[in-house]
């Protein structure tokens, strides 16, 4: 169903929850359908490869002029090389930036000019085997998922305010509901380092980071996360081997076999550029989104797979954590 469509009715909404006409096996190709972003101006961080890539191809063709915003810019020198390919399509540049590193994260904000319409906050890393930190003794998930994209988004909020109508997106996970936000010892000095409990913390955090940023209603700014679900990309380059078979994806030859209920890249994707770029968002702020719909509240102890902890929703963690965030970064 194209969004076009889907203008000419009411959007289905239950008990405030916000629903969408878009599924699980949505691409993000056909939720931006109809929809143009000329003029528009975004930031997709990790959008080199992965979902981030996808979600840059679905906003320049929709006519939003795109940074990536990347570690590694030699790995997307091939998205600005190839054209998108269709009429009216945006620009499309490279800009470095190392989320772990604060210097490298001021150096990006300080170079940016004008107003700041969208901000993917796709980068991130994934159960790092073993304890590591940045200078400023932060362990490097936190840092590099929550720390880091909260640094940015925080410098470039007079640019965000300029747009009128900007939105922050932030890509988070499932893997939230297995772990609040440890404020006792959220860099794991004291309590034994876990690579899962780690990216799970990092991702609540994130969460927690769209309640926060309610704040920021009055400016213009909207903020919300979502969880793109399981896609076999680059993510999953800390895993071994023996872990991906665990995890059923991998054979006994090392080829990637993913399950029926992974997604693609471009079905990844899909729920980033919904709060991104539909109308169907206008003004929703603070909310957790997973296959293009509004997620249900998770029941504790729930074995079902999908929804959102209440730990990541509560609004004294999320001011609580914006206070640690801010007095960290010394903002």
């Amino acid at each position: 169903m194209s969004l076009h469509a889907f203008r000419k009715g009411t959007p289905v909404n239950t008990e405030q929850r916000l629903l969408t006409p878009f599924t699980a096996r949505s691409t993000a190709a056909e939720v931006i359908e109809g929809i143009d972003l000329t003029g528009r101006r975004a930031i997709v961080t990790g959008g080199g490869s992965g979902i981030g890539t996808e979600t840059v191809r679905a906003l320049a063709a929709a006519g939003a002029d795109v940074t990536i915003a990347t570690r590694r810019p030699e790995v997307a020198e091939q998205l600005v090389r190839r054209p998108v390919g269709v009429p009216g399509a945006g620009s499309v540049r490279i800009a470095p930036l190392d989320l772990s590193d604060l210097a490298s994260v001021r150096a990006f904000a300080e170079s940016w000019r004008g107003p700041l319409d969208v901000l993917v906050a796709n980068a991130g890393i994934m159960a790092v085997p073993r304890r590591e930190v940045t200078p400023q003794g932060w362990e490097l998930q936190l840092a590099t998922n929550f720390l880091g994209h909260f640094a940015l988004v925080t410098a470039l909020h007079d640019a965000l305010t300029a747009s009128g109508s900007a939105r922050v997106v932030v890509v988070s996970s499932g893997a939230h509901r297995d772990a609040p936000f440890d404020f006792g010892d959220p860099h794991f000095e004291r309590r034994p380092y876990d690579p899962w409990t780690a990216y799970g913390q990092s991702k609540s955090a994130e969460v927690l980071f769209a309640v926060g940023a309610r704040r920021w209603t009055g400016d213009g700014i909207t903020v919300n996360a979502l969880n793109p679900g399981y896609i076999l990309t680059n993510l999953q380059r800390h895993l071994d081997d023996d872990t991906m078979r665990a995890f059923g994806v991998m054979d006994a030859e090392g080829n990637l076999t993913p399950l029926p209920y992974y997604k693609t890249p471009a079905q990844g994707a899909a729920t980033s550029v919904l709060l991104a770029a539909s109308p169907l968002l206008d003004g929703v702020t603070g909310r957790y989104f997973e296959d293009n719909q509004e997620a249900s509240l998770a029941a504790d102890g729930s074995a079902t797979p999908g929804g959102v902890a209440a730990h990541a929703l509560d609004p004294g963690a999320a001011d609580r954590l914006w206070q640690y965030a801010s007095a960290a970064l010394q903002l």
